[in-house]
């Protein structure tokens, strides 16, 4: 996916890959989403508990930034020992709810982001140096890596565990 270089293809990028991924969503049985396997032990549901707190860390990080504050969670400098950490912290806190309860936080974390994101002016989500918790990144980086790259990641995790998996029980269509 290229870089986003406005905010209206922010918004689209966002919501095609958002699509895709709610396509492929479709297809799967409730059996099928609490399958482990789908990326090391994670399932459909925990990496969409996974997504979720993704877009809840933006919106925490971008609402503290606004008021010039910091989050205990600072995305700047995050080494992959600390982002694998913390990625297993979310699994631990997540595994053990239920798949309905992911799904409707799958969906209204989304709406909230996409509200959010529509709020900010284009120069805020493209200026160098705007936020300090972005660090030498744009605001458009971090919604980026927290939503559309996300979702395409998601994707791409899904069917390659349904082509590792033949015989899903995969939803009829049409």
């Amino acid at each position: 996916m290229a870089k986003q270089s406005s905010k209206d293809q922010l918004l689209k990028d966002i919501q095609t890959e958002r699509r895709r991924l709610e396509k492929n969503l479709f297809l799967l049985s409730a059996e099928d989403m609490l399958q482990p396997g789908v990326t090391g032990v994670w399932s459909v549901k925990d990496i969409l508990a996974h997504l979720v707190a993704w877009e809840k860390l933006f919106m925490e990080w971008y609402q503290i930034g606004v008021q010039g504050g910091s989050s205990t969670i600072e995305p700047v400098g995050m080494c992959r020992t600390a982002m694998d950490a913390l990625n297993q912290q979310i699994y631990e806190v997540n595994r053990w709810r239920s798949l309905d309860e992911v799904i409707s936080e799958f969906h209204s974390s989304h709406r909230q982001v996409v509200a959010v994101i529509e709020g900010i002016s284009e120069g805020d989500i493209f200026a160098q140096d705007r936020f300090t918790w972005t660090g030498s990144l744009t605001l458009a980086d971090y919604i980026a890596g927290n939503t559309c790259n996300h979702y395409a990641w998601v994707n791409s995790q899904i069917r390659k565990w349904l082509k590792r998996e033949p015989g899903k029980n995969l939803k009829e269509t049409g």
